[in-house]
């Protein structure tokens, strides 16, 4: 750290290069990462609650420090990152490294400089007399589709009394986040009927089928940016439509019997996500009869995968107070998605806000900045003090 940096806690810091040194990116599971997490908290007196996947392989953590039965404070984060892979990275990925007033590691930003935060303070809080408990939860998968607080959810289902705030720290450059885009990921197969190409007649060709479905999909993106709807504040302000990935056919000469692709379906908050799909569903509907005409063995397969949109109001009384941590806004809505809009769902009060620029996720020598972290810790000081004082 230069003379010109920030000052930061040593603890916090340690911790980083710690969490940094963990490879938690899928299929690793993040175990060891909890342990670490688990020892600091039950040093600090926390009470502890793990969540497991089918396998066990990996977990959430879920820790109270202070006075369980009143509504406290919730510090959320997900332990996994993405892959670092053969990205070109200038330094050791699992490694951090310090230039130029920046972090350098997979995850610093995406969100283990949060996480590291969140755990420098347990000390604090274990030490001060705490009239709010303070929640600390740490998820996994949450890069492949928000898997593990899914999973918390259930657990937590008769967790009472709820916290009065959740705070999830993904990257917001400390602005408070209160909308999120949803989003529906779907997998559809069209299954076809093969036969030589010089008898198409007699075939069902799956790619064409899979083709007009995803121009169908482009003609309905071309309606939501004309037409909406539309909400300010989100870039872009409408709900998109996205088709990543298409395969299909063994060979030119064979009409395909299969073919796969891949949407998603980003909407916003308050664009039904079901009435999208509901659409779409309909358009396999009328394609299906004439394929089943020429085989009983066709059709189109739709598989879903939701996640929640995240939409509190500024007026809600978890936004005053979290804009209060914050010292201003004002509030922002973002177009990525996080588990956030699970959350509220399940009935936390739930906003975004954590150090370091989203623009640094999943990227080659992904950074955060050492002044984004301690205005992290600045916040979660006067967190404390609330929780200390909630007058």
């Amino acid at each position: 750290m230069t003379s010109s940096d920030p000052a930061l806690g040593a603890d916090l810091l340690a911790l980083l290069e710690r969490l940094i040194a963990l490879d938690t990116s899928y299929p690793h599971g993040n175990l060891p990462l909890l342990e670490l997490a688990a020892e600091r908290l039950a040093a600090c007196g926390a009470s502890l609650r793990w969540s497991w996947n089918d396998d066990r392989t990996k977990a959430n953590l879920f820790a109270t420090i202070g006075p369980a039965d009143r509504p406290g404070l919730m510090l959320a984060g997900h332990t996994d990152v993405v892959p670092a892979g053969a990205q070109g990275w200038s330094s050791e990925p699992f490694r951090l490294a310090r230039r130029e007033g920046r972090l350098f590691g997979r995850g610093t930003a995406d969100m283990k400089g949060f996480i590291a935060a969140m755990l420098a303070l347990a000390p604090a809080c274990a030490a001060a007399p705490l009239a709010l408990p303070i929640h600390f939860a740490l998820t996994y998968d949450e890069e492949i589709g928000c898997i593990g607080v899914r999973r918390l959810i259930e657990d937590l289902r008769d967790f009472a009394p709820r916290p009065r705030l959740c705070v999830i720290g993904e990257p917001t450059m400390m602005r408070v986040v209160t909308g999120h885009k949803g989003r529906k990921a779907v997998r559809a197969r069209v299954l076809g009927h093969p036969c030589h190409s010089s008898l198409n007649d007699q075939g069902v060709n799956a790619v064409e089928i899979a083709a007009e479905l995803v121009a169908r999909l482009r003609a309905m993106q071309q309606r939501f940016r004309e037409e909406g709807p539309f909400a300010p504040g989100y870039q872009p302000p409408y709900t998109t439509v996205h088709t990543g990935l298409i395969a299909g056919g063994r060979a030119l000469n064979i009409v395909p019997d299969l073919c796969s692709f891949e949407f998603e379906i980003r909407n916003l908050p308050r664009h039904d996500p079901d009435s999208v799909m509901a659409e779409v569903r309909g358009w396999a509907q009328d394609l299906v009869p004439e394929m089943l005409a020429v085989s009983d063995e066709a059709g189109i397969l739709l598989d879903e995968h939701t996640t929640a949109g995240l939409d509190m109001d500024d007026d809600d009384p978890a936004v005053r107070l979290a804009l209060r941590l914050a010292e201003g806004g004002p509030t922002a809505r973002v177009s990525y998605g996080t588990e956030a809009g699970l959350l509220q769902q399940a009935g936390f009060p739930t906003v975004v806000c954590g150090p370091g620029d989203i623009a640094q996720a999943h990227k080659a020598d992904e950074f955060i900045a050492i002044d984004q972290l301690a205005r992290c810790e600045a916040f979660l000081t006067r967190l404390l003090a609330f929780a200390r004082n909630p007058g």
